[in-house]
Formats: C-alpha cells, sequence, structure tokens
C-alpha cells in the first residue's frame, strides 16, 4: 500500500540509545535502559512509578493479578475494545463482563452500575482511539463498590492516569512504540513492587529459585527499552504533529455526504470514521493504495464469549459501518490531501 494505515516514527535518539546498549553489553532485561525509560514514561504522565514488560497485553496481565484478581473474580470490561482487553482477564481464570459502549465508543458509564455484582473487582476502562474514558464517574462507582480501576490506555500514551493502575501498548503502531512492549503505571510503590515482581518469574530475593507464586517472563530487553526512551522524549512533538493530522481529516472531511465523523480525541491514536458504504470505500481506497481498518468487533460477539444478546448492542451498530484511516506522526499534509480527496471522491460519485 502506497499508504499504509500505520507506520513507526524514528526520528530521535533510538539507534543511539540501542547501539549503546549493545555497546556496553546490556541487551537483556537488566541494565540502565529500562530503568532510565520506566522513570521517563512515569514522570512524562505524572505517575509515582512505571514497570515495563513485553507487551500492552501482558500489561494488563500483571496489573489484574498483581491486584489478586483470578478465578471466581468479574471484571467490568467494555464491549468496544481490542480482544486483548477482555483475554487478560480471562488470563487470569477471572471473568470478563461486558458493558456497551456510548457514542464516543467508550464504555457507557450509565450502564457499568447494573452489571456491578457482589463477583466484580475491577472495572477496565478503554480509552478507545485515544478518547478519554469518563472516569470521574467510574471512580465514584469504584469507591461506592470497593472496587479498583485498570485502565487500559494502550491507545493513549500522553492521557494521565487516575486509576490504581493504567496499561500502555508500544506495539509499532502506537503513538509511540519500541516494536514489542509495555508498561504499567501506578502510584502504589507496593503495587509497582508486584507488578515487577510477577513479569520477572516472582524470584525471592536472594535468587534462590525457590518460586512461591505462579508468575510469568513478561520483561521487557534493553534494546526495546532504548527506542522506548527516546521514543518518550520525543512524546510532545508526535502529539502535536498528530494533533495536526486530526484537524486536516476534519477539515478535509467535514460535510461530505456519506461521512460521519466521529468525536474529538484527546490525543490521536486512529482517525475513526463511519461511512454509509464502509466496505465500498474501502476498496476504492485500496484501488487507489490507501489502507483502511474496520472498527473493533463487540466482544460478546467474538467466539470466545458470544452469547445471544450482541446483535441489539450499540458496538454492534458501530462495527457495521465504522473504518479508520492512516493515521501516524509521519504522515504529510500532501499525503492527507491525497487520502481526503478519494474519499470525496467516492463519496461524489456514490
Amino acid at each position: 500500500m502506497r499508504h499504509p494505515v500505520s507506520m513507526p516514527w524514528l526520528r530521535g535518539r533510538e539507534l543511539q540509545y540501542t547501539s549503546e546498549a549493545i555497546s556496553e553489553n546490556w541487551i537483556s532485561s537488566q541494565g540502565p535502559f529500562v530503568r532510565r525509560f520506566e522513570e521517563a514514561f512515569a514522570q512524562y504522565h505524572g505517575s509515582a512509578h512505571g514497570v515495563a514488560c513485553s507487551s500492552g497485553t501482558t500489561a494488563l496481565t500483571l496489573a489484574l493479578r498483581a491486584l489478586g484478581i483470578g478465578p471466581g473474580d468479574e471484571v467490568i470490561v467494555p464491549e468496544f475494545t481490542m480482544i486483548a482487553s477482555a483475554w487478560a482477564v480471562t488470563y487470569t481464570g477471572a471473568a470478563p463482563v461486558f458493558v456497551d459502549c456510548a457514542d464516543d465508543l467508550n464504555i457507557d458509564v450509565t450502564r457499568i452500575e447494573e452489571k456491578i455484582t457482589p463477583r466484580t473487582k475491577v472495572i477496565m476502562p478503554v480509552h478507545v482511539y485515544g478518547r478519554r474514558c469518563a472516569m470521574d464517574p467510574i471512580l465514584e462507582l469504584a469507591y461506592e463498590y470497593n472496587l479498583r480501576v485498570v485502565e487500559d490506555s494502550a491507545e493513549a500514551h500522553g492521557v494521565r492516569p487516575v486509576g490504581d493502575v493504567a496499561c500502555f501498548s508500544l506495539f509499532a503502531n502506537k503513538i509511540i512504540t519500541a516494536g514489542e512492549g509495555g508498561i504499567c503505571l501506578t502510584d502504589d510503590p507496593r503495587l509497582a513492587e508486584q507488578l515487577a515482581h510477577l513479569r520477572g518469574m516472582a524470584f525471592s530475593r536472594d535468587h534462590s529459585f525457590l518460586h512461591k507464586k505462579l508468575a510469568y517472563n513478561f520483561r521487557m530487553t534493553a534494546m526495546q527499552a532504548a527506542v522506548a526512551l527516546a521514543q518518550t522524549e520525543q512524546l510532545d512533538r508526535v502529539l502535536a504533529l498528530r494533533r495536526e493530522i486530526e484537524q486536516r481529516y476534519d477539515e478535509g472531511l467535514r460535510d461530505v455526504e456519506g461521512i460521519t465523523l466521529m468525536p474529538e480525541r484527546d490525543v490521536l491514536w486512529m482517525y475513526d470514521l463511519r461511512a454509509r458504504d464502509r466496505d465500498g470505500l474501502r476498496a476504492h481506497l485500496a484501488e487507489h493504495g490507501v489502507e483502511t481498518r474496520l472498527f473493533f468487533k463487540p466482544m460478546s460477539r467474538q467466539p470466545g464469549y458470544h452469547h445471544p444478546g450482541w446483535p441489539e448492542l450499540n458496538a454492534t451498530r458501530f462495527s457495521e459501518d465504522g473504518l479508520y484511516l492512516p493515521t501516524h506522526t509521519g504522515l504529510s499534509a500532501d499525503d492527507q490531501d491525497y487520502i481526503v480527496g478519494k474519499v470525496r471522491e467516492f463519496c461524489a460519485r456514490s
């Protein structure tokens, strides 16, 4: 594709830091770069502690395990999200309980309370496509019912956490990247210690090879951390460039017949929209070298979680006509003019 949906933007000290890690012989999860990245990313987001790991999915899994979530427990999860959010719950043995989305695609906070049961332990809001969830009512519910809050911030670098743990992804298509990787942020020092303990095989402090609990090898390598640190140093610039991309798309697609623009994002991960003839538009764009992606499928529609009520969901309605356009930090104004032109061309013709 001439215009892929995403690509990394490596314009900082990525090569310098990676070369340093190799030349200094620190390429595993040990060495200074993991610690430097954790500190820089946490400081940027106003959090006390960062615990780097191998992916956004493992970050969510670590967060739930560190909070003691396991078989018999329930976790509130949005219907409209990437399946990793639900899988992280399933990995712990707990059950995800799904709540439909509002018109901004985020979890409908007015529908959370009706899903809370005596087995509910955690609410997991997801900041979809870079839109911050309405966190105040979620935190109020957590207070009233003595629940914990794990934020899935995989698509929301730059959004300041307010829950017990926030989990970010560093996959190659995210706002900033390490190729693969993730990080948990928290203000709780004991929770941070437990996250680090679980990610590293739950070794005892004397490294005696006596492991008292089931844990994981979810560590981040120093080379990944070197890239992630360089990316974090560029985060202000990255978010500003992406804001310009969002504004150019808004200006170019406003009032186009057959296109429905979505609410503004707090940070831009992907530029999402709805199209009356989504499949026709996608085929037209692909024919002209423009890649697109579909919206998420509702969790209740996934084979592992299927139940017969999913056709009535708000999330289903969005999944049937939603898509997103190429969105990456290096996308130029000329690139966007071309993409917008092809969208307008199709809509005018059809």
